[in-house]
């Protein structure tokens, strides 16, 4: 059986940077069960499971526009510095989640403060970064009810 688009898949994935640099790595753990179509994962990473079959390893370079994306001016915006928990020591490069008014959740990254406002980046920290993607399929399941299905 091999992975469609729909499939439900799960794997061990390393998530990371060409340098070498570690993101994410489930290998040592539990692997992830992921419903293909559904936005859990980016298009690109997505896409590179397709045809895959369980045992199946590989790895993968993936540039930003099937990946995270390229950085949008647009996504940084100054906020009041008084928005921030006084309790929270702010710095350069750090990442908080921001709530949206819809409850979702957001990170911005610092990119820098001072006694009035703070500018921070809402593009993904990972926007611009070409991603290694490496991934080991343990199953897949095909959805079997049109509920399932995913358009």
């Amino acid at each position: 059986m091999k992975i469609t688009r729909n499939s439900i898949v799960t794997l061990h994935h390393k998530l990371g940077l060409p340098d070498g640099s570690m993101l994410e790595d489930t290998f040592d753990g539990e692997p992830l069960t992921l419903h293909l179509g559904s936005g859990e994962l980016a298009e690109g990473l997505e896409l590179s499971l397709i045809d895959l079959k369980i045992d199946d390893e590989q790895t993968l370079d993936i540039g930003p526009d099937l990946a995270f994306g390229f950085p949008v001016d647009d996504m940084i915006h100054t906020l009041p510095r008084d928005e921030f928990d006084p309790q929270n020591e702010l710095q350069p490069g750090l990442i908080i989640e921001f709530s949206t008014p819809s409850g979702e959740t957001l990170p911005g990254t610092i990119l820098e403060f001072d006694e009035t406002s703070v500018k921070v980046d809402f593009n993904h920290p990972l926007a611009g970064q070409t991603i290694r993607y490496t991934v080991k399929i343990i199953d897949i399941e095909q959805p079997n009810e049109p509920s399932q299905l995913l358009n």
